[in-house]
């Protein structure tokens, strides 16, 4: 189900600058086709469809033709060059930004993301009162997603990357799905804070977590019970099943 109503003070940064290698194509990883259409125009309408009214999107791998593909109104594009990680993503999206409110930060390679379930993040993140709102999902193995860690009282404390987790947080099967709603302040103060100290060398938007936590700040979670709609998109298999998912859909 959709919820069109405005959300005045919400923008969305979408992260679309990847190359998407295990694609096995040169095309953008976001320009491959889901049912007729780029990945990249599925959650550009699911954004649209909980109502924000301004996206940024930020390019890289092809850039002019991510443009020319999915241009629509309430779009700017920001190009990300080089590409130094999640976090340096929205640092360059953030001048873009218009408003004072809200920032949903997502991944245009999530095309079944339902716009109930990103209206249900961004409500409960005015909800919560948080500097920060994450979608998880819940899972027994959660791969090669970051964990998210929680303390005592069950409050997330910080998202650590799979290849820089420990083997007792690899055990911990609530995951990040990359979905974020922030208070867009506290983004903007989070992301100049950011370092590359881990094993990548690159900004990672997770560390956002962990720094605003530090800072006094509450970070909220919001869990969606499919795992299927927040799948990321890398692979040409991947492709096909997310268009079975759809077709079942109805969509």
């Amino acid at each position: 189900m959709n919820d069109r109503r405005d959300r005045d003070g919400v923008e969305a940064v979408v992260l679309a600058a990847g190359k998407g290698t295990r694609m096995k194509s040169d095309l953008a990883k976001v320009l491959h086709r889901l049912e007729g259409r780029p990945l990249l125009d599925h959650v550009l309408d699911t954004v649209a469809a909980v109502g924000i009214g301004h996206t940024v999107v930020v390019v890289g791998h092809q850039a002019d033709a991510v443009r020319a593909a999915c241009a629509r109104p309430g779009l700017d594009f920001v190009l990300q060059q080089p590409q130094l990680g999640t976090g340096h993503a929205v640092q360059v999206a953030v001048p873009a930004l218009r408003a004072s409110g809200y920032t949903v930060v997502l991944a245009g390679d999530v095309p079944l993301l339902r716009p109930a379930t990103l209206a249900r993040l961004v409500d409960g993140a005015a909800a919560a009162g948080a500097a920060a709102t994450v979608l998880t999902c819940v899972v027994p193995d959660a791969g090669a997603y970051g964990r998210i860690v929680k303390d005592g009282k069950g409050r997330v404390a910080r998202i650590v990357e799979a290849r820089d987790a420990t083997p007792a947080e690899l055990a911990i099967g609530e995951y990040n799905t990359g979905v974020f709603c922030y208070r867009t302040e506290r983004l903007v103060e989070a992301l100049a804070n950011l370092t590359t100290d881990n094993v990548q060398g690159e900004y990672y938007l997770t560390d956002t977590v962990a720094w605003l936590v530090g800072a006094g700040d509450d970070v909220a979670a919001v869990v969606t019970d499919d795992p299927g709609e927040v799948v990321g998109i890398n692979t040409v298999d991947e492709l096909a099943a997310a268009g079975r998912l759809l077709r079942a859909r109805g969509r």
